[in-house]
């Protein structure tokens, strides 16, 4: 059990920290490019978004300490030994713990989104849980960092164009790769 733990942390807090790395090295330069008066430091497809929503979704709150590593080493990455600022913990902890939150609200309140293998997702359910993560988690960091209503704002569009390309791919992925047979 332990090491299905560690390869849960392992998955989850690589896809986290790689869609960082994809968001902030390749796709924000792009938008740099593109859209050069835009000055705001927040990404329009924030890619670790979708990773955070998909994780508590397959994973329920053990997406907690899957994701920790990968986000902790993402605002490392960011912000360097002002990652141990309470504030910056603040952020961290809002943001490994709102999306499984979400998901076991909905529950109790009767609206079971986890996975299971007699029904289909709703994946409209699953950006609707991403729609509300992502108002807590901008609403938690915006706060923090003293950011204008701007800023809120490019953080859910960023947030939930993350979330949905990100599940637009895998799907693309899992039809290409699940309908290959092996002796093709």
């Amino acid at each position: 059990m332990l090491r299905a733990r560690f390869n849960e942390a392992l998955v989850a807090s690589t896809a986290y920290f790689v869609a960082y790395l994809l968001t902030f090295r390749l796709l924000m330069p792009l938008q740099d490019s593109f859209f050069p008066e835009y000055g705001s430091r927040a990404s329009l497809l924030f890619l670790p978004h979708g990773v955070r929503v998909l994780s508590a979704w397959l994973l329920g709150w053990r997406a907690i300490p899957a994701l920790l590593p990968g986000v902790f080493l993402t605002f490392a990455d960011i912000g360097g030994m002002n990652v141990f600022l309470p504030s910056r913990l603040a952020v961290i902890t809002v943001s490994v713990c709102a999306a499984p939150a979400v998901f076991y609200a909905l529950k109790a309140l009767g609206w079971d989104l986890f996975p299971r293998t007699d029904r289909q997702p709703c994946w409209i359910c699953i950006m609707s849980v991403g729609a509300i993560t992502s108002l807590l988690i901008s609403g938690a960091t915006n706060f923090v960092f003293g950011s204008t209503l701007s800023e809120y704002i490019a953080f859910l569009i960023g947030d939930m164009a993350g979330l949905f390309f990100l599940m637009l791919g895998l799907l693309y992925f899992f039809r290409f790769f699940g309908n290959r047979s092996p002796n093709a």
